[in-house]
């Protein structure tokens, strides 16, 4: 699940021998929001030669570092050469990525406490926000270890249900919503033109 607090106090109170484990997916996509928070307030200081830079990489930033490109590499490098802040941030965003690597729960909470360590002394505030969040829920989040499963499934269903709605602009006889749903997975997406 994500680490919403409802759905954290629901899963407890009604199931609570069960292991709750925060899906990567939410915990990267909060990282990802902590970095173009930095980028924006570093934006802000900077001098009109070095904005010219920043500007309009946003996504360079939030891709990940091994599928850049050589040209990616090249402009990642003069937006690093102009925010030092940036560079740690992006930095400590790859090295989280690692963490979901680790073969063994062990391994992975050692990693995870270092991490945290490392992005609360680069005294950063959305970092350290990050950090804290982690700590606060770190039991959750090596529950992964444990069980190796995501919602990715389900966060794919959800989209694929909101973008039904969405062409269709809105349904307003449930029953037939409902038909489409069931013959959802059938559907094949197709861009127009």
């Amino acid at each position: 699940m994500d680490m919403s607090k409802s759905y954290i106090s629901a899963a407890q109170e009604f199931l609570p021998d069960i292991d709750i484990v925060f899906d990567r997916f939410h915990i990267m996509q909060m990282m990802n929001k902590a970095l173009d928070t930095i980028r924006k307030q570093e934006c802000s200081l900077l001098n009109k030669e070095d904005k010219k830079v920043l500007k309009g990489q946003r996504f360079l930033l939030l891709k990940n570092y091994s599928d850049l490109s050589e040209d990616d590499n090249i402009s990642l490098n003069a937006l690093f050469s102009v925010n030092i802040r940036l560079f740690q941030a992006h930095a400590i965003k790859e090295q989280l990525r690692l963490f979901w690597t680790k073969p063994k729960a062990n391994g992975a909470a050692k990693f995870l406490f270092k991490w945290i360590d490392s992005a609360k002394r680069l005294k950063i505030e959305p970092l350290v926000k990050v950090a804290n969040c982690l700590e606060n829920n770190f039991y959750h989040i090596i529950s992964y270890f444990r069980h190796k499963i995501t919602n990715g499934k389900a966060e794919g269903l959800n989209n694929k249900i909101k973008t039904l709605k969405r062409q269709a602009y809105g349904f307003r006889d449930m029953e037939y919503f409902k038909l489409r749903l069931y013959h959802l997975h059938m559907q094949k997406s197709r861009l127009c033109g």
